[in-house]
């Protein structure tokens, strides 16, 4: 089973909780009920699992690192299928830059 297939079929579930699917969710969706509380909640989780990583790294402990990545990765997705973004689109976009200096990349580009 690949990285990637498991990363697709989790956007899968993810776009069927969309708000769009009303219909098909069950009752038990918290990833529903993110979504129909709108990007606010989805996006303040993104930002507490990335500060919980952080804590954890400080820390050095593996297995909290591991969990919080775990958590901040999926909260991600949460709001890549909101946007309409597929896990796919963002590994090939780090694919692209797979031996390419970040510094250089960064260069690269355009200013906003």
């Amino acid at each position: 089973m690949s990285t990637e297939s498991i990363l697709a079929r989790l956007a899968d579930t993810l776009e069927s909780r969309l708000p769009d699917n009303a219909a098909q969710q069950p009752a038990d969706s918290y990833v529903a009920k993110l979504y129909q509380r709108g990007p606010d909640a989805f996006l303040k989780k993104v930002g507490e699992e990335a500060t919980e990583l952080v804590m954890a790294a400080k820390d050095a402990d593996t297995d909290r690192i591991i969990a919080e990545t775990a958590d901040l990765w999926f909260h991600s997705m949460v709001a890549l299928a909101y946007y309409g973004v597929r896990p796919e689109q963002v590994l090939h976009e780090l694919e692209r830059r797979e031996g390419v200096s970040g510094l250089a990349e960064k260069a690269a580009r355009p200013q906003s």
